[in-house]
């Protein structure tokens, strides 16, 4: 599901949220980078606060499309059972009518 995603700056928005996790949970979001964030840092092109805002950033957009996708297949799922009930209907009706 990973793409080749553009770093970019972190929002503001997200410097905040980082600002206020605590050490534990910092830990946990740095542990999820991937691609050349972990590098950024290391490199120390990225402040900890500034990767950890954009590794949250990019998690939302993630579950974002996580969900969208997800609603899709449900939506599907949904039409497929809608089928299959009107065509199980559809045959008891025709097997009543038979045994008449």
């Amino acid at each position: 599901m990973e793409k080749n995603v553009v770093i970019k700056n972190a929002s503001d928005v997200y410097l905040e949220q980082a600002k206020e996790l605590d050490s534990e949970q910092k830990e946990h979001v740095l542990s999820r980078m991937v691609g050349k964030l972990p590098g950024r840092l290391q490199k120390e092109k990225l402040t900890e606060f500034e990767a950890i805002a954009i590794q949250l950033e990019l998690e939302d957009e993630q579950l974002q499309e996580w969900r969208l996708k997800f609603a899709q297949i449900n939506e599907k799922m949904s039409k497929k059972n809608k089928n299959k009930s009107k065509s199980k209907s559809k045959s008891k009706s025709k097997s009543k009518s038979k045994s008449k």
